[in-house]
């Protein structure tokens, strides 16, 4: 329905951002929302799928019409669900989960949230071999948060921010607390917390 919304950013938070479009507010849920924190008030393109069904419509929200498509084609795996895939593409290391499918690599794609062994037997049956149309090249290249920007906040807030994504990714309070500590060491924005943190978690 909608291919994609340009607006200003007009608000960030731990699940969804908000772009204001012609005086209407466009509520979008993204795999990592803080990538937006330091584009307040400047105009953006999202690509954008719209998600309806009986009980829930929504919208979410890419940086990239490859990302999307990935997105989409997570959503067609039996057992896994919007949530589920936004928090697969939050990894950023799309190509890790590329690799996991076409090795078979059940070890690595139980670690997201809501994948079990059954999920990822069949997310490999389901996506091995069928990955190679989401533009090849785009995969390696895909989040380096070393090109990210360092955003003006406070180290505190940043890190506050970044645990809030990721319990509304799905992880548990648990997990979170393994990883925190070796965290608040570093001067990061909240995107980079995000990043570093399910580098972590994924290990």
């Amino acid at each position: 329905m909608f291919e994609f919304i340009k607006g200003a950013v007009e608000f960030v938070g731990p699940e969804y951002i908000v772009i204001e479009n012609n005086g209407i507010g466009y509520q979008i849920a993204t795999p990592n929302p803080f990538v937006y924190s330091g584009k307040l008030e400047t105009m953006v393109t999202v690509y954008t799928y719209h998600y309806v069904r009986e009980d829930v419509m929504a919208l979410f929200g890419f940086q990239s019409r490859e990302e999307k498509k990935l997105f989409t084609k997570l959503l067609n795996v039996s057992g896994i669900g919007p949530k589920g895939a936004l928090a697969i593409l939050a990894s950023g290391e799309v190509q890790q989960v590329v690799n996991a499918i076409e090795n078979e690599d059940e070890a690595f794609l139980v670690k997201f949230p809501g994948v079990g062994k059954k999920t990822a037997r069949q997310m490999i049956l389901d996506l091995k071999g069928k990955l190679q149309d989401v533009v090849p090249d785009y995969f390696p290249n895909l989040f380096n948060a070393d090109t990210l920007p360092l955003h003006t906040q406070t180290n505190n807030t940043a890190f506050e921010e970044a645990i809030l994504a990721l319990k509304a990714l799905g992880y548990s309070d648990k997990e979170i607390k393994k990883i925190s500590p070796e965290l608040r060491k570093e001067q990061m924005s909240t995107d980079q917390y995000i990043k570093q943190a399910l580098k972590r978690l994924l290990k």
